[in-house]
C-alpha cells in the first residue's frame, strides 16, 4: 500500500492500486497527506506503475492533485460503505464516470540491452490515470471473491484498507513488517511489563 515515502520510498502491499491510492490520504488511519503537491503526486504515480520510471510527467499540477485526492476520497467511501451493506451512490456515480474514460494506451518498446519495456504511447493525460485507478476500483467492488478480501487494518491508530489473500483468510494488518511489527513489539513490552 502507498503509505507514503519513508527511508524506502513508497509502500505497496494493499493488494490493489485503488487502495494504494487510498493509504496516500489521512483517511482513518491519521496519517498525514502524503499528496500534497504535483511533485508528490508524480511520484507516486510512477511508483505505483501507472506511468512507466522515466515518463516526462511535467503536465502533472495542482488540478491534478485535487483530482486524484477526489477519486480517493470516493473510493475511500466505496469501500467503506458497500461491504457494511450502505450505499454511497455519489461517489459510486462519479468512479462509474471516470472508469468510462480510456485507461492509458501502452505499448511494448526497447530499453538499454534490448529488453522489452512498457512505455504510454501518448503522453500522460490525467483522465486516463484516473480512469485506470477507478477502473481497478469497479473490478474490485464487482467481484465478490476479491471484495470478500477487503480487510481494514486493526493495526493502533492505521486503519487502512487492503485486500487479504491470505491462505486463510486471517490477516490482521495491512502490512505484516509495519503495522504487525509494532503489534508484536507492543504485545511483547506488555508481557515484559507485567512480569516486572
Amino acid at each position: 500500500m502507498a503509505a507514503g515515502p519513508s527511508s524506502y520510498g513508497w509502500r505497496f502491499d494493499a493488494g490493489r492500486i485503488c487502495l494504494d491510492l487510498v493509504a496516500t490520504g489521512m483517511g482513518t488511519s491519521g496519517a498525514c497527506e502524503q499528496l500534497d503537491r504535483p511533485a508528490r503526486l508524480a511520484d507516486w504515480l510512477v511508483a505505483s506503475g501507472l506511468v512507466p520510471k522515466g515518463t516526462p510527467l511535467a503536465a502533472v499540477d495542482d488540478s491534478w492533485v485535487a483530482r486524484f485526492r477526489e477519486l480517493r476520497a470516493g473510493i475511500d467511501l466505496l469501500m467503506t460503505a458497500e461491504p457494511a451493506g450502505r450505499s454511497a451512490d455519489g461517489a459510486l456515480d462519479r468512479i462509474n464516470a471516470l472508469a468510462a474514460v480510456a485507461p492509458p494506451g501502452l505499448r511494448a518498446v526497447r530499453g538499454k540491452g534490448g529488453v522489452l519495456v512498457r512505455a504510454l504511447s501518448g503522453g500522460p493525460a490525467c483522465d486516463a490515470l484516473l480512469a485506470a485507478v477507478a477502473r481497478d476500483a469497479v473490478e474490485l467492488l464487482t467481484d465478490p471473491v476479491a471484495r470478500a478480501g477487503l480487510r481494514r487494518c486493526e493495526g493502533d491508530a492505521c486503519g487502512r484498507l487492503y485486500l487479504d489473500t491470505s491462505r486463510g483468510r486471517r490477516r490482521r494488518w495491512c502490512s505484516s513488517e509495519v503495522c504487525g511489527n509494532r503489534e508484536r513489539v507492543a504485545r511483547h513490552r506488555r508481557r515484559v511489563k507485567a512480569v516486572s
